[in-house]
């Protein structure tokens, strides 16, 4: 008691009214979900499902806000930005740990500027080839890149885009450069490997499985450690040489920093029955994607992959000496 006589009253009253703003959270105020991508990409449709979700367990509504450009900054810089009040959230992806490397003007620090909320949802990668490209699978497709490596392009949907990581991943795991082809989008790349302009390109499943199914492009091997769930046809890296390669391209929530623990506490609840919901789970295995498990949904698990991936891409960007800024 002594020491609660020594805080100003006012400071008291603010707290007072922090806590009780916190346990009636969201209060009948919406929460803006910040997705810093057009509307209808993969990030958006992950964003939307889970935020469907979440929303009857927070028994509040959460609305969508595309703020596209510059890679994911620009809304990520909002959200940063944004009244610490959890009535502003940001899901984002993989982007969150390549953007520290990738601009020397970032404007944010991913993990000093933010309150982690949890992750979502992984997305696998695929190497595609055009149609008609000679190698039928992995093992015939290494060593016709090492012998027509100056022939061979190699397409992305733009600097620091998922299928642009991606693809410098593999040419630093096989040890050889191609010429890459940058595009705005994965639509118009995309129309361009089918065509035949460029030869190969890496991206996610929500991108270009119609294009799987459909047969139209030929699929080399899944970037990752184990074959794809939705495409068990296609190879892993691991089983073609290539161990320790793994690009998925996760996604997860996280809120201005100082967001009262409490209401992060709840935005956290909320996910993490989200993410076991069997309906969410449906659909991400319909794209490809997997849901993460209720552990991952959790602030501390973000942080730590946050930290981790930060880590891993760092190198690798500036190893290849390409900035987005």
């Amino acid at each position: 008691m002594k020491l609660l006589s020594k805080i100003p009253m006012t400071v008291l009253a603010a707290l007072a009214a922090t806590t009780v703003q916190a346990q009636d959270y969201p209060g009948g105020n919406p929460v803006v979900a910040v997705v810093p991508f057009a509307a209808g990409g993969p990030t958006d449709k992950v964003a939307r499902d889970v935020t469907a979700i979440m929303s009857k367990h927070l028994k509040g509504q959460i609305v969508i806000e595309n703020v596209g450009g510059a890679g994911g900054t620009i809304g990520a810089k909002k959200v940063a930005a944004a009244r610490n009040d959890g009535h502003t959230v940001l899901i984002h992806h993989i982007g969150m740990s390549t953007a520290p490397a990738l601009y020397r003007q970032l404007g944010f620090d991913p993990l000093k500027d933010f309150e982690m909320v949890g992750e979502i949802a992984d997305v696998p990668m695929v190497l595609l080839g055009n149609k008609n490209l000679p190698p039928e699978n992995f093992k015939e497709l290494l060593p016709y890149i090492k012998a027509n490596a100056s022939k061979l392009f190699l397409a992305n949907a733009g600097i620091g885009s998922a299928s642009h990581l991606c693809g410098l991943l593999f040419m630093s795991a096989i040890g050889t450069q191609l010429g890459t082809v940058p595009y705005k989008g994965t639509a118009p790349a995309l129309t361009d490997l089918i065509g035949g302009q460029v030869n190969l390109m890496c991206d996610q499943t929500t991108n270009v499985a119609g294009q799987l199914k459909a047969g139209v492009v030929k699929p080399y091997i899944a970037m990752q450690s184990s074959r794809i769930d939705a495409f068990k046809e296609i190879p892993a890296a691991s089983e073609q040489g290539l161990p320790g390669i793994e690009v998925k391209i996760w996604h997860a929530m996280y809120a201005p920093k100082g967001t009262p623990p409490a209401v992060i506490e709840k935005l956290s609840a909320a996910l993490q029955a989200a993410v076991q919901d069997p309906v969410f789970r449906a659909k991400m295995e319909e794209l490809g994607a997997q849901a993460a498990t209720a552990d991952r949904a959790k602030p501390e698990s973000l942080r730590k992959h946050l930290g981790n991936e930060i880590g891993k891409w760092t190198p690798i960007i500036r190893a290849a000496g390409v900035y987005a800024d």
